[in-house]
């Protein structure tokens, strides 16, 4: 396998992350560097850097941010978020290894967006964690560290990929040893 399909599937593992903590933000950030420039995509997915999907994009990841605040919304978006972010992840997998050869970047990118299912999940439980221990009010701080993560991690995926598949790769053994709420 050629080096840039190492990376591609490097980025797609740290996007994949990053869509488990918000499924919009990745998106918008693959988008912004498509139009920049910064990352070429092929035909079938260069609409993501359209005037209309960054947009469409920017909207919703201002809802998805603003709404992830309210403890009562963030669970609601967390329900989505197990169709959602998976389908993000996908989506963003996808646009990188759309040069592999049909169906194995289809695949590749299916198996990948695995990961955001796992971290969506790990992420519901460390909210519903807070939501009992703190009634809810650690929850907007808990919602900025995922933004910030997610927001990095996406950046790193496109910048240095092969950093941001540690960083994803530490990020899923940090929620998979994190100690373990008591239920009551």
């Amino acid at each position: 396998m050629h080096m840039s399909q190492w990376l591609a599937v490097g980025a797609g593992v740290a996007l994949s992350a990053a869509c488990g903590l918000r499924a919009f933000l990745p998106l918008l950030v693959l988008g912004i560097a498509a139009r920049s420039g910064q990352v070429h995509l092929s035909s079938n997915v260069e609409w993501l850097a359209s005037d209309m999907a960054l947009i469409a994009l920017g909207v919703a990841t201002v809802f998805e941010l603003a709404a992830d605040k309210v403890p009562v919304l963030d669970h609601a978006l967390d329900a989505i978020g197990l169709v959602l972010r998976p389908a993000a992840a996908w989506l963003a997998t996808y646009a990188l290894l759309v040069h592999w050869p049909t169906p194995w970047g289809q695949v590749v990118a299916l198996v990948l967006a695995l990961i955001a299912l796992a971290i969506q999940g790990a992420k519901a439980k460390v909210r519903l964690g807070s939501t009992a221990l703190t009634l809810g009010t650690a929850n907007p701080l808990v919602s900025i560290v995922e933004d910030v993560l997610s927001l990095g991690m996406a950046a790193a995926a496109l910048v240095v990929p092969l950093l941001a598949l540690a960083a994803a790769l530490l990020l899923a053994v940090v929620l998979a040893r994190r100690p373990r709420v008591p239920s009551t």
